[in-house]
């Protein structure tokens, strides 16, 4: 269950398999542990997306917590994420996060650059 609306999130969506991956990836770090994905600029296409293990907390954070899983979003990166499905992929390829978002006019092959 995410903690916030989906009008209060700007709809972002953590799906139920990135949920259990962050939930397993966070048994094995300090309680009170979660994912923070961020927007940086770089990357191939001008943009990339970061993904930090943190225990610090900010009041402004997005938080989206489901099934045991909390994932934190800056104000900032907010901003470039509205509307994107935070989901995780496992095929033949590897193992990854997958961020779709609508906002993004192209991305890059690795998966993690994008620009507006």
């Amino acid at each position: 269950m995410e903690t916030a609306t989906q009008e209060a999130t700007g709809d972002v969506v953590l799906t139920e398999r990135a949920a259990r991956r962050v939930a397993k990836i966070m048994q094995s770090e300090q309680p009170g542990s979660a994912l923070r994905i961020s927007v940086n600029g770089g990357g191939c296409s001008g943009f990339q997306y970061a993904f930090d293990i943190v225990q610090d907390r900010a009041d402004d954070d997005l938080t989206l917590e489901r099934d045991g899983a909390t994932v934190l979003i800056d104000p900032v990166s907010l901003e470039y994420m509205k509307g994107c499905k935070i989901d995780f992929v496992d095929n033949l390829i590897g193992q990854s996060f997958q961020i779709d978002n609508p906002n993004a006019t192209a991305s890059c092959g690795c998966g993690t650059s994008f620009s507006m």
